[in-house]
């Protein structure tokens, strides 16, 4: 390993706790579909930041938009209005037509707040017994790293030793919607779930699985919240990955790319009589919706509204599961996924995903393992038809060397 390189992943060993396993490669430079280390080599991006980077690094219209906000102001808390605050809310709601923005920091804290109004609309609306109500939730899900989330997370690294957990959640296989509507009951208050599920390798459910679980819900007066933190702003071809099965949420959790991979930006959006049970005090943010947040999300709202990027996803995302099904069989065991985002299974006689990433990094292309053999690729949308035939073909030499 280089000088350089080490002595950066040095300083990270020994001065940073140990919650990632990055591989060794230190980032000084980006743009685009590319980074730079700090040694000057070059590497195509093709995982973006888990979705936070779907715009690429460093676009011009985003940065912009910060630079503009910094020169003017950057915080003034939620105790005082500002002139961006608004405007960002009803340009999110009219993109996402939806009727209410209420505004966070992280991914995590967009799935808090959408299990908080839950619940609360279940007391206050519903008429569940108090601290009674339940959240159905699914098996292999990823919602975030907080106690209450990772209570009903059955990935035990993710799980194990940070209990006592947080009661009043059901788990139920994923993409089984009897499962779902068997698991109903009064005091049922959501539906909780990714429309794809990102982190347990880009797994699509069966189609008809939402009409039904929408279904169900309004059977039974059950709030239906799709957590498209990964999944949406245009990543799958669509704004949101549950477009394509042609049904609503009643809630919607975004985060990663509506701060444009500059700021955290996260929100939780939807129906105006659900959101609307907070009243002054109840739910907060000291960043939540402040000003520079606000001008680059309104800033990524516009980008969104031209339809460029849902497009780009869809003609490219095509090429890229063509070129990934060629490799099926030569150490590809099955690929899934939709638009720009895929789930690469390695087959098991092979490698496992992190000697596959490392020979990735090998051939100057950055990716990332997930579950020990699936690589989970989400090149950013700005990538071309000809950075994705490099990308592939370099796993192709990766899965042989």
């Amino acid at each position: 390993m280089a000088t350089v390189s080490g002595d950066f992943i040095t300083l990270d060993e020994q001065w940073g706790a140990h919650n990632y396993h990055p591989l060794p490669v230190v980032i000084s430079a980006a743009e685009g579909a590319w980074v730079t280390d700090v040694e000057g080599n070059r590497y195509l991006d093709f995982l973006s930041g888990y979705s936070a980077l779907n715009f690429g690094h460093r676009h011009p219209a985003l940065l912009q938009a910060a630079h503009d906000q910094l020169d003017r102001l950057t915080l003034t808390s939620r105790a005082f209005h500002n002139d961006q605050f608004g405007m960002f809310c009803q340009e999110l709601a009219e993109l996402t037509g939806t009727e209410m923005v209420l505004t966070m920091n992280t991914g995590a804290e967009a799935v808090e707040s959408a299990i908080k109004v839950a619940r609360k609309w279940a007391y206050e609306v519903k008429g569940v017994a108090f601290d009674s109500a339940e959240i159905i939730v699914a098996s292999g899900n990823f919602h975030g790293r907080t106690t209450t989330i990772v209570s009903f997370s059955d990935d035990p690294v993710a799980h194990d030793n940070y209990g006592p957990f947080t009661p009043g959640f059901i788990t139920v296989p994923y993409g089984d919607a009897e499962a779902v509507r068997e698991a109903m009951g009064p005091n049922t208050a959501a539906v909780l779930m990714e429309p794809i599920q990102g982190e347990a390798g880009v797994v699509v459910p069966p189609d008809g699985f939402w009409a039904d679980v929408r279904a169900a819900c309004d059977e039974n007066g059950v709030l239906m919240i799709a957590d498209e933190i990964q999944s949406g702003l245009a990543r799958t071809g669509e704004l949101f990955a549950l477009d394509h099965e042609g049904v609503r949420a009643d809630l919607y959790t975004l985060g990663k790319a509506l701060g444009g991979g500059i700021v955290p930006v996260s929100a939780v959006v939807g129906r105006r009589d659900v959101l609307g049970v907070l009243k002054p005090g109840q739910h907060g943010s000291t960043f939540g919706g402040y000003p520079v947040d606000c001008a680059v999300g309104r800033a990524v709202v516009k980008l969104l509204a031209t339809g460029e990027f849902q497009q780009r996803s869809t003609e490219l995302g095509h090429h890229l599961h063509d070129r990934l099904h060629e490799l099926s069989g030569l150490g590809v065991a099955e690929v899934r996924g939709r638009g720009l985002w895929a789930g690469v299974d390695i087959d098991p006689t092979a490698k496992t995903g992190r000697e596959v990433s490392m020979a990735l990094r090998d051939q100057g292309v950055l990716c990332k393992e997930t579950h020990e053999r699936t690589l989970r690729i989400a090149p950013p949308l700005v990538i071309t038809r000809e950075e994705i035939d490099h990308a592939i073909d370099a796993l192709a030499g990766a899965l042989k060397a």
